[in-house]
């Protein structure tokens, strides 16, 4: 999982199956709480699932500037990295 396109693959199965989030609905641009309708108990979930799969701590400050999809991708993109 190096690539932004693996990535955000990753990512739209994450929000289908454990959201129930359209896939149709899922852009780079879509905002999660607005768009994707996430709320911020989702969000806790999200960063639980994000940890697992990437086997890397997420800091619950480098999320909270999280808005979009593409905004998770970039922070995953910095967790794979380091």
């Amino acid at each position: 999982m190096q690539s932004r396109e693996q990535i955000l693959e990753m990512l739209s199965k994450i929000l289908v199956d454990e959201f129930e989030v359209d896939a149709e609905a899922i852009t780079p641009e879509a905002s999660l709480y607005e768009e994707l309708d996430l709320d911020s108990i989702d969000a806790v979930d999200l960063v639980i699932k994000l940890q697992q799969l990437t086997g890397k701590k997420i800091q619950p400050d480098e999320f909270k500037s999280v808005r979009t999809v593409n905004d998770v991708v970039n922070a995953i993109e910095g967790l794979v990295k380091d």
